[in-house]
C-alpha cells in the first residue's frame, strides 16, 4: 500500500509532472466522454421504466437515477481502465522511465521522438499479451461471481486486483524489456507486496473523480516498488544507490 501512496506524491515531483499530464489527460477525455455517452443511456432506461410505471410511482425517479449513476461510475472504474491503459501504454512506459531515472539517479539513454515511435508496436503487444493472459480467467471468475454469491465477489476482486498489479507493475518491466511470463512469476514470488499495491487500486478505482488520477499515481508507485523491491532479482546493477536490502519477512509485510 506504501507503493500507491508514494506514487501520489512522485507525480507532484518536479520535472516529472509534464510526463504525467499526457496519460492523465487522456483518462480524462476517455473517461468524459464514456461518462457522458452512457449517462444518456442510464436516462432513456430511466424513463423506459418509467413508462410502464403508474403515476403515483414516477417519484421512483429520484432513486431511480442515482443507482444508475453509482452503478455506471463503478462500472467504468473496471472497463474504461482497460481501454485508458491500452491507448496511454506507450506514454506510461515513457513515465515509469522518467520516474526510475528520477529514484535511481541514473540519466535514461536518450530517446528521440523516432525511437519513442519505434517502441509503440512492442507496447501495445505487451498490452495485447495482457488482454490475452486475463480474458479467459475474467470469463470464469464473472461466472463464478454470478453463481457463488459470497465466494464469487471476494475472488472476483482479489482477481481484479492481481490484475492491477500486473498492469502497472508490466511498465518497468517492459522498459527493461524482460518477458511477460517473467514478470508474472516474480510477482508471484511477493504475494504480499503485489495483493497490497493490487488492493489499493482497486479500491481507488472506485472513488468517483479520484479515480481519473489512479492510473498515473499506479504507474509512480509500480516504479517505485520496482526500484525497490523487484529490480535486483533481474540485475544486481540495477538496485538502487542506498536501497535497503529486504530480509525473507519483508516480502510478507
Amino acid at each position: 500500500m506504501y507503493y500507491f501512496f508514494r506514487g501520489l506524491s512522485l507525480i507532484q515531483t518536479k520535472g516529472l509532472k509534464r510526463f504525467v499530464l499526457i496519460p492523465l489527460s487522456i483518462n480524462l477525455v476517455l473517461f468524459s466522454l464514456a461518462f457522458y455517452v452512457l449517462l444518456q443511456q442510464v436516462n432513456a432506461m430511466v424513463a423506459a421504466v418509467q413508462h410502464y410505471l403508474p403515476s403515483w410511482l414516477h417519484w421512483l425517479e429520484y432513486l431511480l437515477i442515482p443507482l444508475g449513476v453509482m452503478t455506471l461510475v463503478i462500472g467504468l472504474a473496471y472497463s474504461f481502465t482497460m481501454v485508458a491503459n491500452f491507448i496511454a501504454a506507450p506514454f506510461n512506459g515513457l513515465l515509469s522511465e522518467k520516474v526510475e531515472a528520477h529514484l535511481t539517479g541514473k540519466t535514461p539513454p536518450t530517446v528521440g521522438s523516432t525511437g519513442f515511435i519505434k517502441d509503440i508496436p512492442r507496447m501495445l503487444g505487451r498490452e495485447w499479451q495482457k488482454l490475452l493472459y486475463a480474458l479467459p480467467r475474467a470469463i470464469i471468475l464473472f461466472v463464478l461471481f454470478l453463481f457463488l454469491p459470497l465466494v464469487g465477489p471476494v475472488l472476483w476482486f482479489l482477481f481484479t486486483s492481481w490484475l492491477l498489479a500486473i498492469q502497472y507493475v508490466d511498465y518497468p518491466y517492459d522498459n527493461h524489456k524482460i518477458d511477460f511470463a517473467t514478470m508474472r512469476q516474480q510477482l508471484r514470488n511477493q504475494p504480499g507486496n503485489s495483493f497490497a499495491f493490487g488492493i489499493t487500486v482497486n479500491i481507488a478505482c472506485m472513488i468517483p473523480l479520484f479515480n481519473l488520477f489512479v492510473m498515473p499515481i499506479a504507474v509512480c508507485g509500480a516504479t517505485a516498488m520496482w526500484v525497490d523491491k523487484l529490480a535486483a532479482q533481474n540485475d544486481p546493477a540495477l538496485k538502487a544507490p542506498g536501497a535497503k536490502a529486504y530480509s525473507r519477512l519483508d516480502k510478507y509485510c
